[in-house]
């Protein structure tokens, strides 16, 4: 029986490799809990290269790098949230995010911290960069009962995810961290402040090479780069 469910989980993170999932529990929840449903995949051409640079910018800037755990930002939320467990801060990579909503439940337990932990793992081996990012951005809640950039840029700009502009990107983005408080439309005071300071994290993102091999995007002539120490790290 054990090796009978490894071999079916195994064989469903392949088969996701290139098949979207058909749905997951938390937005099953979201159905059940009368939040609605809103999601329609895309393929990762179909992404606004303005909305991958801003999930990057605003979730995980070491996304192109690490091999699915950003152990220096948990190492400080550790220490954080023992200090102050009544402000319980994460550091999640996108990676992991994509772990978690793909295969698993929301909640804090350990047993679903350490699943999390090997799911975040195979889909590193086998899916690779590009991929997790692809599913990220069809996958995360982005509002309520709003999933994946392309409902989102349906929802709140009338228009496909492919023509988000930078500015629009960067609000989606703002909103990740709770979609259903921060929200886009009507634009919460979070969202209006920290857009900004995710297009400004674009902007020095924008001409960094391992960031631009995942989002597709070719080395713009005369890009600038930001050599400055901390450029690529969450302030």
């Amino acid at each position: 029986m054990v090796l009978f469910l490894f071999l079916s989980q195994l064989f469903y993170i392949i088969i996701l490799k290139w098949v979207n999932p058909p749905i997951t529990i938390t937005q099953l929840s979201s159905w059940v809990s009368g939040d609605g449903l809103k999601r329609d995949y895309v393929g990762g051409d179909e992404l606004s290269l303005q909305m991958k640079l801003a999930v990057i910018a605003s979730e995980d800037q070491l996304f192109p790098d690490h091999g699915g755990f950003d152990w220096k930002s948990i190492n400080k939320a550790v220490t954080h949230n023992e200090k102050k467990p009544q402000r319980i801060r994460g550091a999640s990579t996108i990676s992991q995010q994509v772990a978690k909503n793909v295969f698993l439940w929301q909640g804090r337990s350990w047993i679903r911290k350490g699943l999390e932990m090997y799911f975040t793992k195979m889909i590193e081996l086998i899916w690779g960069k590009k991929r997790i990012l692809e599913v990220y951005l069809n996958v995360i809640e982005m509002g309520k009962g709003v999933y994946g950039a392309e409902a989102a840029a349906q929802a709140y700009f009338k228009k496909p995810a492919a023509k988000l502009s930078r500015k629009e990107a960067a609000m989606i983005a703002a909103c990740l961290p709770n979609p259903k408080k921060y929200t886009v439309k009507p634009l919460s005071p979070y969202v209006a402040i920290k857009s900004g300071w995710v297009q400004r994290q674009m902007d020095n993102l924008e001409g960094d090479e391992d960031i631009q091999a995942v989002i597709n995007k070719a080395r713009p002539e005369g890009a600038k780069q930001n050599n400055e120490q901390g450029t690529r790290k969450k302030e």
